[in-house]
């Protein structure tokens, strides 16, 4: 199994670290966050050390993939949150701050004063159409 010894996420499966451990098995491990933005702000991360989530193997995915509705179902329940956001950031450049690949489950509530910007653009005339068939050829050059 890949491991980073620097990587603090590493060392939390490792048992180097303390953490409070919400759910594990041989992939993944779920643990509350030491900084929540909110009560019950849960972490998912592979036990394996992947530093991009475009790194990380089908199999490994799919367990993320499985355990995550199953885990918001019960941050919704204990928390009686109205909703969570799912997020995840892929690099530096998006947020990733821990080198190891990480989802984040954050219980909201109306009033809570959470947010994230959303500028929404547009597509100059014709882009949207070679966008998508640029990343259709890319699909079908790694076999999808």
């Amino acid at each position: 199994m890949q491991r980073d010894a620097k990587c603090i996420f590493c060392r939390i499966v490792a048992a180097e670290l303390p953490s409070h451990v919400v759910y594990e098995d041989e992939t993944i491990l779920s643990f509350l966050d030491i900084g929540p933005l909110s009560e019950g702000h849960l972490l998912v991360i592979p036990r394996e050390h992947f530093s991009r989530f475009t790194d990380v193997p089908a199999s490994t995915s799919a367990t993320l993939a499985t355990m995550l509705p199953t885990l918001g179902r019960a941050l919704l329940s204990v928390t009686k949150a109205d909703g969570f956001n799912l997020l995840m950031n892929e690099g530096n450049v998006a947020g990733q701050v821990v080198p190891h690949v990480h989802f984040h489950l954050i219980p909201r509530n109306a009033g809570d004063n959470l947010g994230y910007r959303w500028n929404p653009g547009k597509y100059p005339p014709g882009r949207d159409s070679q966008l998508a068939s640029s990343l259709q050829a890319a699909l079908a050059a790694h076999g999808q």
